[in-house]
């Protein structure tokens, strides 16, 4: 087996670790588990240090976000794979194996998934990844299994073996050393979708990514934000711009960035009629702080190793046309032949 470590960010999530850490333990005795903890004030170390004193703990005297958390983590590690795994995550027998085999017998890959079903419904596919990650020529990101807030129910329908676009931050398998190569998570995206962003760079250096569903964990998300915080909101909307910009060749930016931001206002407009009109402020805000961002994000863009052209895996047109004009809110209608 290789050397392997199971990584978990923790952040005041005292309960959760209390409630899932020992799961962790017993199904994860092919790796070293080590908590990486940002700055909690909560009951978490107190938890750990009285418990689980042997454990390995990677403390931070400030909360560096997910982003900036893993990426001080794992420069610190030196394992052939570095498991990222949500405190609020319920694993299963055989979880680890699999996958590493899977990568083990496939040197090309640099990341991988299990398949993720919601804890509190656990025939359900979850927000958080599903059965891995896609995203729409605009960059919107859905799943098999998960098309904007319609999920699924899991009947083995995805439990094949698949070239993803992006694997989730919520249960993530990586090479150590791709992780490095490719600059680790954008510490400015903080949370959300830096995952997606890691991966579009990852492919860019030729690297590819698959979702392995006989791994398979239980996610109870919204642990740190939860979807109704216009905060969330607000990095959602920001970071999908910047990795769009980012990533995309210059050529589509042209006409993508332009028609993106029309389909955020819409995408605000409905926000605040469906939620509160926070959300709508928090779009807005989100367009603003990615103007004033360009300088820096532009440096980061010719920073980019651009080995190959990034092909998007079965890339669905226009994710939002298709799911609230058309009706395809299901990964398979939005991918079914003509």
């Amino acid at each position: 087996m290789a050397n392997v470590a199971v990584v978990i960010l923790n952040y005041n999530g005292a309960q959760f670790l209390e409630q899932f850490l020992p799961s962790v333990i017993e199904h994860s005795q092919v790796a070293e588990v080590i908590i990486v903890d940002n700055a909690s004030t909560d009951s978490s170390l107190k938890f750990l240090k009285g418990n689980y004193p042997d454990l390995r703990l990677i403390q931070f005297e400030e909360n560096l976000g997910y982003t900036g958390g893993y990426n001080a983590a794992i420069n610190q590690l030196d394992h052939d794979y570095c498991v990222l795994l949500n405190s609020d995550i319920e694993v299963t027998s055989n979880w680890i194996e699999p996958v590493v085999d899977y990568m083990e017998k496939n040197p090309d890959v640099a990341a991988c998934q299990p398949k993720i079903l919601d804890y509190n419904d656990k025939e359900k596919f979850e927000y958080a990844g599903a059965s891995g990650g896609f995203i729409d020529t605009m960059g919107f990101p859905y799943c098999r299994g998960r098309v904007f807030d319609t999920l699924e129910t899991d009947k083995g329908q995805y439990d094949n073996i698949a070239a993803i676009t992006w694997a989730t931050g919520a249960c993530m398998f990586v090479r150590t050393t791709d992780f490095k190569k490719a600059g680790g998570f954008d510490v400015d995206f903080f949370a959300h979708m830096e995952e997606i962003d890691l991966c579009w760079r990852f492919r860019l250096m030729g690297r590819s990514l698959f979702c392995i569903p006989e791994s398979r964990v239980y996610h109870v998300g919204g642990g740190t934000l939860n979807k109704i915080n216009p905060r969330k909101t607000y990095l959602n909307f920001r970071n999908n711009l910047s990795l769009l910009f980012k990533n995309e060749s210059s050529f589509n930016l042209l006409w993508k960035l332009p028609l993106k931001f029309g389909l955020d206002w819409a995408g605000a407009i409905k926000l605040g009629l469906s939620q509160s009109w926070g959300h709508s402020w928090a779009v807005l805000k989100a367009q603003v702080d990615f103007l004033i961002m360009l300088p820096k994000n532009m440096k980061k863009r010719k920073r980019i190793n651009r080995t190959h052209v990034s092909k998007i895996q079965n890339s669905s047109f226009l994710l939002p046309y298709q799911y609230f004009v058309k009706g395809k809110n299901t990964f398979d209608k939005l991918h079914q032949k003509p």
